[in-house]
């Protein structure tokens, strides 16, 4: 998948590919800034705040460092018949903004197709699932203090100016759920300095970091934070250890009451057959079948009521695995396999490839009927038809068109 914000974070950290998650703190500059209002800005992402019902943890405003009460800045909307829904008060939360104060939002690609494209994009790109989180800044407020991340970020400034101290990390790759905790930060500061409207970061997991605005005065920061969820060791060996369930001598009751002669016995089975599961389940294995194992997103689905798709995008979290079995093709995308003739093969290209295409252009330069392809497709959600959000989203930063290149 071709996105305009792949490409810039590339370049902005010096980057070629995906590999360098994770592995070292990096930062740099956009080549065009431009590029951050065509993805959000605080009037949008402020529109999106006062049109959906919004509740922490999700949705939390920080006052002086602290957490406010969501009394604060929530209301009750109270329907004719008596229902109560959560929203915010946005004239309460003006006077914050006004006053100073840091609001987060998130999981924004949830519900905004910006960054719903956006996070898929980068999923494409780094085979991680991704998310992201909105911090608006004003005033001199401050933001979190000096904490770490269980996973894996990468900051986009997108507007006003923001001060931040990076450090390294003072456990090994630490995790949420850890064998002991990860309280005392690391003195060693890897960088700290103002990022800037365009500037992009990249900070590994386990990094301590803190940013604030109390040194900036008037004016506010809008950054987005991409989050990357890695699997670890633990989680393959958490999902070998589930598939030890399909055979039958780990199913079997510990002996505890026969005497150590049985104990060990039973501990040597036990361990040979440990050796044999793990060696039957790799961890390529893990990795591929976590990828297209996925339940589909969430899509618009019409079926046809409104009248045929016209334009169609493959919305799975990543890039359909496409195999040739004989005579047919096999796409395996979001826990379905679908099966199509080898002739259907230039329109999956252009139909998997994760930009906008048009099905009567796609059927006139490949000679197959595109229709008939997407039809499957559309059905087990791997693609969905091209909204007028989904549209707006894609404008300007996936090109539409077709494409031969395989996903």
């Amino acid at each position: 998948m071709d996105h305009d914000l792949v490409r810039s974070i590339e370049k902005a950290l010096g980057w070629n590919d995906p590999s360098g998650l994770g592995v070292e703190f990096a930062r740099g500059s956009m080549a065009d800034p431009e590029l951050c209002s065509q993805l959000l800005t605080p009037q949008r992402l402020l529109d999106v705040v006062m049109r959906r019902s919004l509740a922490p943890p999700q949705f939390r405003c920080f006052e002086n460092g602290t957490e406010l009460h969501p009394d604060a800045y929530l209301t009750q909307q109270v329907t004719r018949r008596g229902q109560s829904v959560p929203v915010a008060n946005m004239d309460r939360l003006g006077q914050l903004l006004q006053s100073g104060c840091t609001m987060v939002l998130d999981a924004l690609d949830a519900f905004e197709p910006t960054m719903e494209v956006a996070c898929r994009a980068l999923q494409w790109w780094s085979r991680e699932v991704v998310q992201v989180n909105t911090y608006l800044t004003t005033s001199d407020a401050a933001g979190f203090s000096l904490h770490w991340d269980d996973h894996d970020v990468v900051i986009v400034q997108i507007a006003g100016e923001k001060s931040w101290e990076v450090r390294g990390a003072s456990r090994p790759v630490p995790m949420y759920r850890d064998a002991e905790p990860n309280t005392a930060p690391s003195e060693d500061v890897v960088w700290s300095g103002t990022m800037r409207r365009g500037d992009v970061m990249h900070i590994p997991r386990g990094y301590w970091h803190q940013a604030t605005r109390v040194d900036q005065g008037e004016g506010f920061s809008l950054h987005l934070t991409f989050g990357f969820v890695k699997r670890t060791g633990v989680d393959w060996l958490t999902w070998v250890a589930d598939r030890s369930r399909e055979r039958e001598p780990f199913r079997h009751d510990l002996d505890r009451w026969n005497g150590s002669h049985a104990e060990v016995g039973q501990q040597d089975r036990l361990v040979s057959e440990v050796r044999r599961l793990v060696a039957d389940y790799p961890v390529g294995e893990y990795l591929s079948l976590r990828e297209h194992e996925r339940h589909p997103p969430r899509q618009v689905a019409t079926r046809g009521v409104f009248g045929p798709p016209t334009t169609v995008l493959c919305v799975a979290d990543f890039p359909p695995q496409v195999e040739h079995q004989g005579e047919v093709i096999e796409v395996r995308s979001a826990g379905k396999k679908i099966t199509f003739g080898e002739r259907a093969e230039p329109a999956l290209m252009q139909l998997l490839s994760g930009h906008p295409v048009d099905l009567v252009d796609v059927t006139a330069t490949t000679g197959v009927d595109a229709a008939a392809i997407a039809e499957p497709l559309l059905e087990e959600g791997v693609c969905a038809e091209l909204t007028e959000a989904l549209s707006s989203a894609c404008t300007g930063l996936i090109p539409t068109g077709t494409y031969s290149n395989t996903p």
